[in-house]
């Protein structure tokens, strides 16, 4: 795992932001199970809550490049300092990557087993 390419690619994808109402630029990288590496970044909305997290973003990134599972993800603000996705993004990372998913968080990398315990996910559903 190298998360020195997945901070930097957080990194520049962080400075596409479109962010004219916080100013705060987010970027996300994540390490797909066939070894892409698929990006996203924020968008705001005049309407605050329609914005569009760097992560939501990244997870249409995945399916539009092919599908797959998420395997490690770093999130990172424009100007690279670490970020960590909102309660809302760490159930869509949890979706689409697992318990096993591994996030790089202030405390070290971690699996979203330790990000997000006790996680409602698709086996939970009949």
């Amino acid at each position: 795992m190298d998360w020195a390419v997945l901070r930097e690619r957080a990194v520049e994808a962080a400075q596409s932001a479109y962010c004219p109402y916080s100013g705060l630029q987010v970027g996300a990288a994540a390490l797909c199970s066939d070894g892409r590496i698929v990006v996203g970044c924020n968008v705001e909305n005049a309407s605050y809550g329609v914005g569009l997290c760097a992560e939501c973003a990244l997870a249409g990134q995945l399916f539009l490049t092919g599908g797959g599972r998420l395997v490690a993800l770093a999130c990172r603000s424009g100007g690279g300092e670490l970020l960590m996705p909102c309660g809302r993004c760490r159930q869509v990372v949890y979706e689409l990557g697992g318990a096993g998913c591994l996030v790089d968080t202030p405390s070290g990398v971690l699996p979203m087993s330790r990000v997000l315990p006790d996680a409602f996910g698709p086996e939970d559903l009949p």
